[in-house]
């Protein structure tokens, strides 16, 4: 599996082929949950096109088999805290192993980060499942976004 996964630097020329899938990712969670101001599924080509671009964070194209099936947006909070929003995989590719990979690179590719920290949906228990195998721990914070769906912040210490 990890020789057919890569990551490469997200660039302009990605931008579309990255927003048609994290539409297409987030889409059936926009459905169930409505939340319009927050899911990325409602994020414009432009403000994606300004994610790939801002110099403080690094976003990278995941390739499988060659094909680009997703995408994952790393933020150096600081020397050794880092967050992860988005990561993505194509409706046709979860379930595959695929982000489970794509932690696993992420973290050896900033070996500095010792606390790694993202948010995901408390609902979505498949969602909870992966990071939790992954490492990851409830963090506490959690944010009603609206009486379908909660927030819920995740932390992962290495060491």
């Amino acid at each position: 599996m990890t020789k057919s996964i890569k990551l490469m630097m997200a660039t302009n020329k990605d931008v579309e082929i990255l927003h048609k899938i994290q539409v297409e990712a987030f889409m059936p969670l926009l459905q169930k949950y409505n939340d319009t101001q927050t899911n990325p599924a409602k994020e414009t080509i432009e403000k994606l096109a300004e994610r790939i671009a801002e110099t403080r964070s690094d976003y990278y194209v995941i390739h499988f088999h060659k094909e680009i099936v997703g995408g994952i947006r790393v933020v150096p909070l600081s020397d050794n805290r880092t967050r992860i929003s988005p990561i993505y995989i194509g409706l046709i590719y979860q379930g595959k192993g695929i982000a489970q990979e794509v932690f696993k690179q992420i973290e050896q590719m900033y070996s500095a980060t010792v606390e790694w920290e993202l948010d995901t949906i408390k609902q979505e228990k498949g969602n909870c499942y992966l990071y939790e195998k992954l490492g990851y721990r409830k963090a506490g914070k959690e944010v009603v976004i609206n009486d379908k769906m909660t927030l819920i912040s995740y932390l992962k210490k290495l060491n």
